[in-house]
């Protein structure tokens, strides 16, 4: 069974990082491009970044372009989001999921294309 285990998220202010982490059990992680998305109050669940099985490809929302990166550890299953120059927009639950698939290289963006997801991790950032 796959499970996705979120962490790192808290209450910062506005311009401060924070490091969300991600470790992925079970046997799929190789196998698997992830991705982080987050929801805010009364908003639709949407992507923030993703990156491939090899990790050579990454993708990422507009909003978050040049303050966040994503990375992956293989060796601890662990997928990362590092979000720097944090704005109250920011504010969300982040999920982070896992997509597997035979593509080395690709990069979903869809949240149907993933197949399975966390619980979520609150981040909170005031002004």
């Amino acid at each position: 069974q796959v499970q996705l285990v979120e962490s790192g998220g808290g209450l910062v202010q506005a311009g401060e990082s924070l490091r969300l982490s991600c470790e992925v059990s079970g046997r799929t992680f190789g196998r698997s491009a992830l991705g982080w998305f987050r929801q805010a109050p009364g908003k639709e669940r949407e992507f923030v970044a993703g990156i491939s099985r090899t990790g050579t490809s990454t993708n990422y929302a507009d909003s978050v372009k040049g303050r966040f990166t994503i990375f992956r550890d293989n060796a601890k299953n662990t997928v990362y989001l590092q979000m720097n120059s944090l704005k109250p927009e920011d504010t969300a639950v982040y999920y982070c999921a896992a997509d597997v698939r035979y593509s080395l290289h690709a990069v979903g963006t869809e949240r149907n294309e993933y197949d399975y997801w966390g619980q979520g991790t609150q981040v909170t950032v005031s002004s």
